[in-house]
């Protein structure tokens, strides 16, 4: 047999796709899930999702004029296909690499990219707004949402198709449903009666239909009779009682019936349509159809294998440090509970609900119900650990305001990816957790330097039964201490000295400790005695720690992985309403960048961001005002 010309390299934008037979669309397909394989075995990250919508994107692609016809994604992860069609084909293996093309969709990278998704849920939300603005501005071109069954479960999602039902606009919503099905496909009947009730031949019968029943009084009637049998038929009663024409379930990986139900579905002028389309994660490649999560998220593999590359043996992370203690704390208390809004993985929690699945609880892409349900919990006694990303908390921080913080309830907060998290970029940065959470009256704020740090830390919010509080600690591993055998909790409000100097203090909060002991050791070499101290709360703050630093050392810099308004504000505002600002001291408080870091590494960002060691002894050096110059270039390197 011969091997037929490879196709793909043919198509350099969606424009290319346009004429194509149904057998050269199917070909490009089958070489686009090679392709999207090979290059995320290059590159890691999230490869399943993207597998399980490689027909959907090209049927999109080849029936809608897109960019004119905005396309948007929801979460991102799924996307990369698009990338590869979408002129970016060269570049896709610089994914999540510095310098290279983002994870997930970023309107600065492609016009193909009209809205950039990282969190759940916005898609429909957003092309709301881009058909509206369409049909104000008197456009025709159609706009088009894609949503995972995930982002069902956010709450986001139902207000905009309670609000798009209601404004009757025209748009097309496509249901990518690969895990929870929520009506599963009946073969080629289902695809016979989608084609059918999507197509203008039926639409035309159906309003002959009802302009004749309304004439003789039988509307109701007949509008019930055809209810009853698309529902009977294809479940879609959810979606059409929130104003959405439902068309549905179509096998996803059925080229043919995507494209036929599609060029339907973009000729319908009236109000939106949400087409439900079936897929399997992970679709194409056995290794990841056979995974337990699909490949969702991967490191680099081995396409012929599957196997993925491991890292080397190190410390345990501090997200597993964080399980272990909450299973301590579980099993001598029988009040503690766990919750999580969609990533028990991502937060431990998962090794939590395997000891002790009454306690555990996924409330879905949920966060604000997530932090008021915890709420609920605490005001009858239980003592709820909300584990939840700092990006992710951002989105229930109404919550925190009206039903935690003003109750004064007992919630506890671990926030994991606290500060730069590398590859998923500003999307998914712990940035500012510090700063929102620190306006909150009587909030207790810790941030963990190492994992022995973080043992204590739920231990003290464990203890803390009158008020919220929040422990924030970083992706990736421990720094390889032994961990306590029997962590106590922390005094609250007290941090500690870790290195005794006398020019230079360093006051550090949270996991950059130790870079600030490396920068006192190269500033020791220049002759000035450093001062290395951890904060460890942020708030309440130490105040007899501050007024020792203020008092004996000429200069005072603060550290914090988190953006301006943070940490270091609150150390300002605290040593100026005491009067510690006015002798002299010399204080910098370095933070991030007052900017949305692109991706890169961990490291790199963190040198980037000036937080690194060399950077916090260089700002020490400047702040002392003397003009060593030979000192600050060995400093610099």
């Amino acid at each position: 047999m011969v091997p037929s010309t490879p196709l793909l390299d043919q198509i350099a934008l969606p424009a290319d796709l346009k004429g194509r037979t149904r057998a050269e669309l199917r070909q490009i397909a089958d070489e686009l899930r090679a392709e999207t394989i090979s290059a995320v075995s290059v590159t890691g990250g999230h490869l399943g999702a993207g597998l399980g919508v490689v027909e959907l994107t090209v049927a999109i692609h080849a029936v809608f004029d897109t960019p004119r016809d905005k396309l948007v994604w929801d979460v991102g992860h799924q996307a990369y296909p698009h990338k590869i069609l979408t002129g970016r084909r060269s570049r896709i293996r610089t994914l999540r690499q510095g310098g290279g093309l983002s994870g997930f969709t970023k309107r600065d990278e492609s016009e193909y990219d009209p809205f950039g998704a990282a969190h759940a849920g916005t898609s429909i939300s957003a092309a709301a707004g881009f058909a509206v603005a369409r049909d104000l501005a008197g456009d025709d071109n159609r706009v088009i949402a894609v949503v995972g069954d995930g982002a069902m479960t956010a709450g986001m999602i139902y207000e905009a198709l309670n609000n798009v039902g209601a404004l009757h606009t025209r748009m097309v919503i496509i249901l990518n449903d690969n895990d929870m099905s929520i009506a599963p496909p009946v073969g080629a009947l289902s695809h016979y009666l989608s084609r059918t009730v999507s197509s203008k031949g039926y639409r035309q019968v159906r309003n002959l239909a009802r302009r004749v029943v309304r004439k003789i009084g039988l509307e109701g009637v007949t509008k019930r009779a055809e209810h009853h049998m698309r529902n009977f038929a294809m479940g879609g009663d959810l979606f059409d009682s929130l104003g959405c024409y439902y068309v549905g379930p179509i096998d996803g990986h059925d080229l043919n019936a995507l494209i036929d139900v599609l060029e339907n579905v973009r000729d319908i002028e009236n109000g939106p349509v949400l087409v439900h389309v079936v897929t399997q994660k992970g679709k194409g490649y056995e290794p990841a159809e056979n995974a337990d999560d699909k490949y969702h998220g991967v490191s680099k593999f081995n396409v012929i294998t599957g196997e993925q590359a491991k890292a080397k043996a190190g410390p345990p992370s501090y997200t597993k440090v964080f399980a272990r203690e909450l299973v301590r704390a579980a099993e001598k208390d029988s009040r503690v509970v766990g919750i999580t809004a969609a990533m028990p993985s991502g937060t431990g929690l998962d090794y939590f609900g395997e000891k002790f699945p009454d306690r555990c609880f996924d409330v879905g892409i949920a966060e604000q119900h997530a932090v008021t349900f915890a709420a609920g919990l605490a005001a009858e006694g239980w003592k709820p650990f909300c584990a939840i990303y700092s990006t992710f908390l951002q989105r229930g921080y109404d919550s925190v305001v009206h039903d935690v913080a003003i109750q004064k309830l007992p919630v506890r907060f671990a926030l994991d990816r606290a500060g730069l998290v590398g590859a998923d970029g500003a999307t998914h940065a712990g940035s500012f957790d510090i700063g929102y959470l620190g306006a909150l009256p009587g909030f207790v704020l810790m941030a963990a330097a190492d994992e022995t740090e973080l043992q204590r830390m739920v231990a003290t919010a464990h203890a803390i039964d009158d008020r919220p509080s929040a422990f924030r600690y970083p992706r990736g591993e421990g720094v390889g201490l032994d961990l306590l055998n029997d962590p106590q909790p922390l005094e609250i409000g007290k941090g500690r000295i870790v290195k005794q100097g006398a020019a230079i203090a360093i006051l550090s909060y949270g996991a950059r400790l130790h870079e600030c002991l490396c920068a006192a050791d190269m500033l020791e070499k220049q002759g000035l005695s450093t001062t290395v101290a951890d904060a460890r709360f942020a708030k309440p703050l130490d105040e007899a720690l501050l007024a020792q630093l203020a008092h004996h050392h000429e200069v005072l810099i603060t550290i914090e992985e988190g953006a301006r308004g943070g940490f270091g504000a609150f150390v300002l505002h605290s040593l100026s309403e005491r009067g510690l600002l006015d002798h002299g001291l010399r204080i910098r408080t370095l933070t991030l960048p007052d900017i949305f870091q692109e991706h890169d590494s961990p490291e790199k960002m963190y040198i980037q961001a000036g937080l690194d060691a060399r950077s916090i002894a260089a700002q020490a050096i400047k702040a002392l005002g003397r003009g060593d110059e030979r000192a600050l270039k060995l400093i610099a390197g």
